[in-house]
């Protein structure tokens, strides 16, 4: 056995296949629409908004989590959102955002074009790779004690 199978899964891995999955399905109806608008575009404005609606799910689940944690726990905005600081440890925190990096890039992409099409709907599906990424904050992310309230 190597050290590599000693160590322990990442947590909430499931959630990060998630983002990479729905990140492949963007990127290729975005190539499919962007290069054939009439057979691929309404298919990929659906997948937009199926993406962004899951996204602003997860991003109000998230928003919950966090305040509920928040009152034992020293919850940033920029943790529980972004991963900031110490919320997550590289390894989830780098493929996170290179989903959503990459999910803009490409959405951007494709409307840019063909503009004023259905395949302008893509730039919602971004919302997906940020609500995921604020889902693992809330579910999995680490913050530090919350400090105790002064006496008024």
């Amino acid at each position: 056995m190597d050290e590599a199978d000693l160590r322990e899964p990442l947590p909430g891995a499931g959630i990060l296949n998630s983002d990479w999955l729905g990140t492949g399905l963007l990127v290729g109806t975005s190539a499919l629409a962007a290069a054939w608008p009439g057979a691929f575009e309404r298919i990929h404005a659906v997948l937009s908004v199926a993406l962004f609606a899951i996204g602003t799910g997860a991003m109000l689940w998230a928003y919950a989590l966090g305040i509920t944690r928040s009152r034992t726990e020293a919850v940033t905005l920029a943790g529980l959102f972004f991963l900031g600081g110490d919320a997550a440890p590289a390894e989830v925190r780098r493929p996170f955002r290179l989903a959503l990096a990459v999910q803009v890039v490409v959405v951007v992409a494709a409307a840019s074009i063909r503009p004023f099409t259905e395949v302008a709907f893509g730039i919602l599906a971004p919302m997906y790779g940020l609500g995921l990424m604020s889902a693992w904050g809330g579910r999995h992310g680490r913050f530090g004690p919350r400090p105790p309230r002064e006496a008024a």
